[in-house]
């Protein structure tokens, strides 16, 4: 399982988020919502730090990065972090692994 950001959902975390160099962004499994695979979960995110990351992915100082116990939610698809040009707000798409 990979991570993806792109170079706007990048530009989006820094200034919405206000992040320096070594923060860190999780992304996770939160109760509510629905997902394209577990209807009453849907994908959260938090700025914190790591403790047993999965995957993860660095990208201008930044560690993007999922938790061993919230690979299950992404039932083997690969993560892509975009922007809603439209909303200006993240959105995330998932790819079955290759």
């Amino acid at each position: 399982m990979k991570i993806i950001v792109s170079d706007e959902a990048l530009e989006w975390f820094e200034k919405e988020m206000d992040l320096d160099d070594g923060d860190q962004i999780r992304f996770y499994a939160r109760y509510g919502g629905s997902s394209p695979f577990h209807e009453g979960f849907s994908l959260g995110m938090n700025r914190e730090q790591s403790t047993n990351p999965a995957v993860e992915v660095e990208k201008n100082k930044i560690l993007f990065y999922i938790e061993e116990d919230d690979l299950w939610f992404f039932d083997n698809h690969d993560l892509h972090i975009l922007v809603d040009e439209t909303l200006n707000e993240i959105k995330y798409d998932y790819t079955k692994e290759a």
